[in-house]
């Protein structure tokens, strides 16, 4: 029986994937076997020795101390392309709003309430509100994975013109947009040429305020720049001086705090991206399926701290977490060879620091065996998935 502990409200599409003949669901455990998290702050959680793994029902995971995850053996997942459709319709609604100053004349609309002769005043006033068709406009699109490539094909279809930039992008991913779309090499290419701009990449130390000063400085005069993707990307001071100066003529953004919540020019929505019935059920949904397989098979898929790998096992199926250092196959296998046991198969996969190592052993696994591999320098977890 293994026991999940969810930290936040997890969509009954998700949960019910659990048979509850061999799942537990509560968000009371003390020592879980895995835990489902959407935004739940987790970096001051102390964790049990039971956890495994955790599941993040959303693509960001600052939320979650991956780093301290991997170095204990927990593998963390995330469900990229789950909520990819709900945050690009939202950005498709922040290229509307901030071409045509939308809520500027909704509330102004408002404001006329207990006026007299609304019509002939709306028609007076509705010049100050003018703006932009976006068709024929160039929207420049940093990050063409699963959001940014449905965002690129949407502005396609909508008459714009697009051109993109991703560092890692998939041969996959590259055959999932448009060919109207123009890839660059940088990010430079993109700021030249965008009149409205949109961010679609993870929060890390490498894109930290990435859209500061120095890059706002490399775009068109009046650009428009979206961010449905971290609050942190953008300098928020330097984009405060970009809307005073023209520079930029609005910040759409769905991560407002003190500074942006109300200042002059920005749009903000409070964190609205995922929010759909639909994308929280899809992101509950590949969340509960990347744990079933990982505590029931030891495969992992769209793990962000520990390689991905997956096997189908004939016989029992040995899963060893491990640091990515050499001869540590030659190590687990002598074992294997002490103990007089065969593998079948063998799948190994690193990441960075660490790697994984699966044995299809078609004999008896020993806790001897095992315990000699948990020995070994350098393994970090292991555990056996008997047929």
């Amino acid at each position: 029986m293994y026991t999940i502990q969810t930290l936040n409200k997890i969509a009954a599409a998700g949960t019910k994937r659990f048979d509850t003949a061999a799942y537990t669901i509560t968000d009371t455990a003390e020592n879980p076997d895995a835990i489902m998290v959407r935004s739940a702050a987790m970096h001051d959680m102390t964790f049990g020795s039971n956890l495994l793994a955790i599941a993040r029902a959303g693509a960001g995971t600052n939320n979650i101390p991956v780093d301290r995850c991997a170095e204990a053996g927990i593998c963390v997942f995330n469900t990229p392309g789950a909520n990819a459709n709900a945050v690009k319709e939202l950005v498709l609604t922040g290229l509307l709003l901030s071409s045509r100053k939308i809520p500027q004349a909704i509330a102004w609309a408002h404001s006329l309430e207990h006026e007299e002769g609304i019509a002939k005043l709306v028609e007076k006033g509705k010049s100050q509100f003018a703006g932009p068709e976006i068709k024929g406009k160039t929207l420049g699109i940093i990050g063409l994975g699963a959001i940014g490539a449905l965002v690129a094909n949407a502005a396609i279809a909508l008459g714009m013109q697009v051109v993109g930039t991703d560092p890692f992008l998939s041969v996959g991913a590259a055959l999932r947009l448009n060919p109207a779309v123009k890839i660059v090499k940088d990010s430079d290419g993109v700021f030249a040429a965008a009149d409205y701009l949109t961010i679609h990449v993870p929060f890390n130390n490498d894109t930290k305020g990435m859209i500061n000063a120095e890059t706002i400085a490399k775009m068109k005069d009046g650009v428009r720049v979206l961010n449905y993707a971290r609050g942190e990307l953008v300098n928020d001071d330097d984009m405060l001086a970009a809307l005073a100066s023209g520079k930029v003529t609005c910040y759409c953004t769905d991560f407002p705090n003190e500074k942006t919540c109300n200042a002059e020019g920005i749009i903000a929505t409070p964190h609205l991206g995922a929010s759909t019935p639909e994308s929280e059920e899809n992101c509950a949904s590949m969340a509960a399926e990347e744990l079933i397989s990982y505590l029931e098979t030891g495969n992992i898929r769209n793990s962000v701290n520990l390689p991905n790998a997956e096997m189908q096992a004939i016989g029992n199926k040995v899963c060893i977490l491990h640091k990515n250092v050499p001869n540590m196959i030659a190590a687990v296998t002598a074992v294997a060879g002490t103990a007089g046991v065969n593998i079948e198969n063998m799948v190994n996969a690193s990441r960075k620091s660490y790697a994984y190592t699966m044995l299809d052993i078609p004999e008896t696994v020993t806790d001897a065996m095992l315990d000699q591999i948990r020995a070994i320098d350098g393994v970090i977890r292991v555990r056996l998935i008997a047929k």
